[in-house]
């Protein structure tokens, strides 16, 4: 468990922020989750599809996983899920499978959002959990993490 106790959304998101910037160092989509409890930060991590060759190394369900092995339970009831950009379908539906309480995320997704944008998988009652939604916290840097991946990305490949 990380000790840092962090009390608002807005500081969370910053370490997200530092987190996702990680993900470029091996070529991944700046991407990153927090997982919290108790005010604790219990998993931090970023995208890794590119590092680790895995379509599912979802900055999300990599630090699920990691709070899981953290706390000693794949229930993470009461959990607090901070992300920089507004989790897919296959995340939305791991967090709704951890019973997260809360999920806090930065940009939204337009074309892949599962929790609010294009879809709201947080919020179905048709599914057996339903978690809060907190969205745009720092979504302004949270996207522009993503431009200038991108920006960079089509720019490093231009002839």
């Amino acid at each position: 468990m990380i000790p840092a106790k962090y009390p608002t959304d807005d500081a969370l998101m910053g370490t997200a922020i530092e987190e996702a910037r990680s993900a470029t160092d091996h070529g991944d989509v700046p991407v990153a989750a927090l997982v919290v409890v108790d005010g604790h930060i219990v998993a931090r991590r970023h995208n890794e599809r590119e590092a680790a060759n895995d379509p599912t190394a979802h900055a999300e369900v990599l630090a699920l996983r990691d709070a899981a092995e953290a706390t000693g339970s794949w229930r993470l009831d009461g959990a607090t899920v901070v992300v920089t950009l507004e989790p897919c379908p296959m995340c939305a539906g791991a967090l709704q499978q951890a019973r997260v309480a809360r999920v806090v995320f930065g940009a939204t997704d337009m074309k892949a959002g599962a929790c609010g944008s294009l879809y709201n998988l947080g919020c179905d009652p048709r599914l057996n959990h339903e978690f809060a939604v907190t969205q745009g916290v720092r979504a302004e840097e949270c996207a522009a993490l993503l431009t200038d991946f991108f920006a960079d990305r089509r720019q490093s490949s231009s002839p």
